[in-house]
């Protein structure tokens, strides 16, 4: 049975835009609204190359990733075709105008995803 934990109020989400939910353990989740007052909820970090998605454009029901344009579906975190690959999807409740995300898989979904490392920092130095 979920819990439903409550993250904020619809209205408190930027239409065409996102919040993001920190987490004790593990990346950020990021909470999407589109035109429609739909939301959604993803793990903050593109399938690509880590890219923050709560960043993105909110288009329909995908977000644009701000790193490389990676079209990502909200409603199951899979980029569009011709790219490839996913990135963690978590469950939205929307009651009395109010968000809810499932305590559950907060607690235990993607601890392990690897955050992205940007800059020289990400590279392997050549030995001298």
């Amino acid at each position: 049975m979920s819990e439903w934990k409550v993250i904020c109020r619809v209205d408190d989400i930027p239409v065409l835009g996102s919040r993001r939910v920190a987490r004790p353990n593990g990346m950020d989740v990021a909470v999407f609204r589109n035109d429609e007052n739909q939301v959604f909820a993803l793990l903050d970090r593109c399938p690509h190359k880590g890219g923050p998605l709560s960043q993105g454009i909110v288009f329909g029901t995908s977000v644009a990733c701000p790193l490389h344009n990676w079209t990502i579906g909200l409603a199951d975190g899979c980029a569009k075709s011709p790219d490839e690959g996913c990135t963690q999807k978590f469950s939205v409740q929307v009651a009395d105008g109010q968000v809810h995300l499932d305590q559950g898989e907060l607690d235990t979904l993607a601890l392990d995803a690897p955050r992205p490392v940007a800059g020289p920092a990400g590279k392997e130095l050549a030995s001298a």
